[in-house]
């Protein structure tokens, strides 16, 4: 026993001996700086890369056997060596091994280390990068690269039928990049980004089994080439961090990163605050050769932080499942699920094609009930609106397709609070196209438009003034208060349009609508009102239009057509309670108008308008019994008939012309059975003043309300009605004393002969009393007075 472990002990010496002049011989009689021209002539050969080092190789042997170069750059075969920016280098490289397995007579890799390492990627104007050009050369050439690389010592190259070689056992210890810096000049797309500070560590490299790796680097994107001469800060400023179990397939291209993490800090240029980002995935798989990517569960956590996100971070969250096929410029996103505050709940899957030239997307899309109000709120975007509940219960559900301009949602169901939509509904993603085919069943639209405005305590303590100002011209429209805009004008005038809407039931300005059907255009800065049908009050509105964006003001063309409208539930709709007439409404007009806000609007309005009134009457008012008792009395007699309390019209029509805001018109006409009513008037739409002239008149016909001497069918009974919109409409209306003074003046002087004064007047005291009551301000009184007048 003694004698073999004196053996092995010599042995062991004796070895030592050996390693000890091996290695006093390499330091003693071998330059490393010999295969400086080998390793350039090889580089040269196999990549067309133009070599220099200009530092020293150096060897090391303690506390491990490595070598080490120094100052090393590469030039593309296109580039003038020396006269333009090198392609690649590197401050130091240091490449170590280990003694142990030397003694086994295997190569294995203790260290690999990169210093100061620089990269310049350019792409030119064509899209070509100045790296393809090399990446072409090391694929035509990749095994002879392989044999020309193998060291002499190793023995023959690859394939030779000799085993002597050393074999070379890839186990990297430790793998490290330490403070790299790559430049991309993208000259296509006038764009610059810098990737500073890479660092990459991993440990135990092996390509049979994972092994740990971590990366880390700091991103800057410039808009511009030229940013150093501006002096531009970067657009996007990131801090970047990579950490995953790596698994190396070199044979097949196939590469494995499991349990990914990558988080990333960003600065916008002229946003304070951070962005940050981390994406997680149980697994990522990169197959080289098929040019494929996977991820499995993969999270997408970020906190974003921008002025048109509101004063507070936003933190979102999207799980997905990602395929793509890069080969095929083709991705598959499933599972996708989006969450943040707020109960928002996205999910669904899209289909990605053309990933590298024009992407394009179809797919699925679902949005879980939520309410967009704090949303609005948030994004500053939440309009003042009447219903306290308006977008508080708001889902969607649709097939999905479009691209880096258009988003269409194909088959879309829409709930809007207590509103359903179905249909197709697509928007240009820069906000100038909007395209759609819906169809509701209900829609308050009152409930999303602004509230009535309060009057203020001052206006309400200054209305009789306002009212009493109001009655002189022009006073009215220059005290009118102006409103906000009424539409969009600038975003409409870039706005491609094309839409229709079906709609069940519509509320609109407090009245209802039904089996609506809308068809809009829009285009160079005109919005048309294609059609608009919708049953209205048991009758039906039509309308078509125009609006002229670009117009200074703008321009509005309306023609609206009424036909059987219940003019009676109209008013009663509109807030007057009991409604005075009754009958079915029809008209049509040719409307103009110009500005933005409703002042202006009613003072510009301009154009014809033709209105009809059918099965008609004027409600707990019999003007027939008023006038026949009338005249019975004049005549001497009394009219014993029995009368309805309304009155029936056969016919009531009138043409008007509005010009700047004020209706005219001069053919007044309403027809009662042995009564025609004429007359002319005008209303000011700013300062709701008006003013009318009418007058009764008994006509010769079959259906008379009563018979009437003949020389009193030329007597017309004149009113005079005045007054305001807003006043009290039992002040509106007069016995017009002047002109039927006049008239009867003449009519009483022909029976003067025949009937004394006073008897006339004893005979009218009833029919004048009966008017003074119910025509109110003193109107007998004053006819009493006029007659008394006439016969003294």
């Amino acid at each position: 026993m003694k004698r073999l472990l004196r053996t092995l002990l010599a042995a062991i010496g004796v070895l030592a001996l050996v390693l000890v002049g091996a290695v006093v011989y390499v330091t003693t009689f071998f330059d490393p700086d010999d295969l400086k021209p080998r390793l350039i002539e090889v580089v040269r050969e196999q990549s067309g890369l133009e070599l220099s080092l200009e530092g020293p190789l150096t060897w090391s042997f303690y506390p491990r056997l490595g070598v080490s170069v120094e100052k090393a750059e590469a030039w593309l075969p296109d580039q003038e060596v020396e006269e333009e920016a090198s392609f690649a280098a590197f401050s130091r490289a240091e490449v170590s091994l280990s003694f142990a397995p030397l003694l086994r007579g295997e190569i294995a890799i203790d260290g690999l280390t990169l210093d100061g390492m620089r990269l310049n990627l350019e792409r030119d104007e064509e899209g070509r990068g100045n790296w393809e050009v090399l990446l072409e050369r090391l694929a035509q050439d990749r095994e002879a690269a392989e044999g020309a690389l193998a060291p002499a010592s190793a023995g023959p190259s690859p394939g030779s039928a000799d085993t002597g070689k050393l074999s070379v056992a890839l186990n990297i210890a430790s793998v490290q990049l330490r403070e790299g810096e790559i430049r991309f000049r993208d000259l296509q797309a006038d764009r610059e980004m810098l990737f500073e500070g890479v660092g990459i560590t991993g440990s135990n490299v092996n390509p049979n089994r994972p092994f740990s790796l971590k990366a880390t680097f700091r991103l800057a994107t410039h808009d511009a080439l030229d940013w150093r001469e501006l002096e531009r800060s970067p657009w996007l400023a990131s801090d970047v961090s990579l950490e995953s179990r790596v698994s190396l397939g070199l044979a097949d291209g196939r590469y494995v990163l499991e349990g990914l993490m990558l988080n990333t800090t960003s600065r916008l240029a002229g946003v304070e605050g951070e962005q940050k980002a981390n994406l997680q995935g149980s697994e990522l798989v990169v197959d080289a050769e098929d040019r494929r990517l996977r991820l499995d569960e993969g999270k997408l956590d970020a906190s974003l932080l921008h002025p048109s996100l509101g004063e507070k971070t936003l933190p979102l969250s999207l799980a997905f499942n990602l395929d793509a096929d890069l080969a095929e410029q083709t991705a598959q996103l499933r599972e996708l699920e989006l969450t943040g505050e707020d109960g928002l709940r996205l999910s669904g899957n899209l289909n990605l094609s053309r990933l590298l030239t024009d992407p394009a997307y179809t797919g699925q899309l679902s949005l879980a009930p939520l309410s967009l109000r704090p949303w609005l709120t948030r994004l500053e975007m939440m309009p003042t609106m009447a219903g306290d509940s308006a977008l508080a219960d708001v889902a969607l559900t649709s097939p999905l397709e479009g691209n880096r301009e258009r988003l269409e949602l194909t088959g879309l169901t829409l709930v809007l609070d207590d509103s359903t939509f179905t249909g197709r509904l697509a928007a240009g993603l820069d906000g100038r196209l909007l395209d759609f085919d819906l169809q509701g069943d209900s829609l308050d639209l009152d409930a999303y438009l602004p509230p009535a405005e309060p009057v203020s305590e001052t206006a309400s303590e200054t209305a009789d003034e306002s009212t009493a100002l109001r009655s002189l011209p022009g006073i009215g429209r220059a005290r009118a208060d102006e409103p906000r805009p009424l539409v969009p004008a600038e975003w409409l005038a870039e706005l491609a349009l094309d839409g229709q809407l079906s709609l069940g039931e519509l509320r609109l300005m407090g009245l209802d609508f039904s089996d609506v059907s809308l068809a809009l255009a829009g285009g160079d800065g005109r919005l048309r009102l294609v059609s608009f049908e919708s049953g209205f009050q048991e009758g039906t509105l039509a309308a078509s239009g125009e609006l002229g964006l670009r117009d200074e003001p703008l321009s509005w063309a309306l023609a609206p057509q009424l036909s059987r409208v219940r003019i009676d539930s109209l008013l009663e709709a509109l807030g007057e309670e009991p409604a005075p007439l009754r009958g079915r409404l029809s008209g049509e007009g040719e409307l103009t108008s110009r500005g933005n806000t409703w002042p202006e609007l009613k003072r510009q309005l301009s154009g014809p308008f033709a209105a009809r009134l059918e099965e008609g009457a004027i409600l707990e008012v019999n003007v027939s019994r008023e006038l026949c008792t009338a005249v019975a009395t004049l005549e001497g007699e009394e009219s014993a008939r029995d009368w309805p309390p309304d009155t029936r019209f056969d016919r009531a029509d009138a043409t008007f012309e509005l010009r700047d805001g004020t209706v005219h018109s001069d053919d007044l006409l309403v027809t009662i059975p042995g009564i025609e009513l004429g007359g002319e008037g005008q209303l000011d739409l700013v300062s709701e003043r008006f003013g009318l002239r009418a007058a009764a008149r008994f006509v010769d016909t079959a259906d008379a309300a009563c018979n009437v001497n003949p020389r009193l069918e030329r007597v017309p009974f004149p009113v005079r009605c005045e007054g305001g919109l807003g006043d009290d409409s039992s002040d509106w209306c007069r016995f017009d004393r002047e002109a039927f003074r006049g008239t009867v003046a003449e009519l009483l002087r022909d029976e003067a002969s025949r009937r004394a004064g006073e008897e006339v007047e004893q005979r009218l005291e009833g029919a004048i009393e009966d008017l003074d009551e119910r025509l109110g301000g003193g109107s007998g009184e004053e006819l009493r007075d006029a007659l008394r007048g006439l016969f003294d």
